[in-house]
């Protein structure tokens, strides 16, 4: 099955015989955020407080999601009901619908994100703190590194240590070599890396599967992104390493600074979750 299926199908399980929270509410960025970092995510909200995190500029999604007239209609559903929507197929038909597809896949995601807090807050689970922004990595001379989407602020941290370092993009625009790396569409790059960090954004856009295809000779595997908050299991399974996100300590004041388009990084860390910190869902029918 592709991550999608197999992460719905662990909350599935994993909420089994346990009551399922509803959908209190969608929190988006004002639009006049959306080129700085403050408006790059969306939080949906359950009724039991859980928050679920989801990129939101793939696309015009924001803009539809600010748009949509149904989006009132989200409030009460249960949120594995909405999470489904995020392993839904993509239809093959037009652009409208296609679309409407990505603003619901955005959605199921936020909700699979937001339900796998909630199993987690059901275990008493708390993920330990990263000790650093690129999870692990320790780049040193000798080695090969892939990005998996163009992290700028992190580029400087591999180079100066004299990794070699290819970055994956899907925008044309960005390819090319630069001063210590190199970007490239070719995700057939990452065969030859050794080590390999990837944005979150490959979990919604549903092109994870396929990157960690050609991640097999990877000894190290980090994926990290504020929406990389979904439970651990699918992605432990297909060899990642590390999975690092942000973990809300303050849901009010998180979403009193997200819908201002300012900083909420008082108010959630970043975790860094390997699968020896991870007990496994089995927990969560306990609590």
């Amino acid at each position: 099955m592709s991550f999608a299926a197999d992460l719905v199908a662990q909350l599935e399980r994993a909420t089994a015989g346990q009551p399922i929270p509803s959908v209190r509410a969608l929190h988006l960025p004002p639009a006049e955020a959306a080129a700085s970092k403050n408006g790059e995510f969306c939080a949906l909200e359950l009724d039991d407080g859980a928050l679920g995190i989801s990129y939101v500029l793939l696309s015009d999604t924001l803009s539809r999601l600010a748009a949509a007239d149904d989006l009132r209609g989200i409030v009460g559903v249960n949120a594995l009901q909405l999470a489904r929507e995020f392993a839904a197929p993509v239809p093959a038909t037009g652009e409208a619908e296609a679309g409407y597809r990505d603003l619901r896949r955005t959605l199921g995601f936020a909700a699979a994100n937001a339900l796998s807090r909630t199993v987690m807050d059901r275990m008493g689970f708390t993920p330990p703190r990263a000790t650093d922004s690129i999870g692990g990595i320790a780049p040193q001379a000798g080695d090969h590194i892939g990005m998996v989407g163009l992290f700028s602020p992190l580029l400087k941290q591999v180079t100066a240590a004299g990794a070699q370092l290819t970055v994956i993009e899907l925008n044309p625009d960005y390819a090319g070599h630069y001063d210590g790396y190199r970007v490239t569409l070719d995700a057939g790059a990452l065969e030859s890396c050794n080590k390999v960090l990837a944005t979150s954004t490959i979990l919604l856009n549903h092109t994870v599967d396929a990157m960690l295809a050609h991640c097999r000779r990877a000894s190290r595997i980090v994926l990290i992104g504020p929406s990389a908050g979904c439970l651990p299991d699918p992605l432990f399974a297909r060899g990642v390493s590390v999975v690092g996100g942000s973990w809300v300590t303050d849901r009010a004041g998180f979403i009193h600074a997200l819908c201002r388009g300012e900083s909420w990084s008082a108010f959630a860390y970043k975790f860094a979750l390997a699968p020896a910190d991870w007990p496994g869902t089995g927990r969560a029918g306990r609590h």
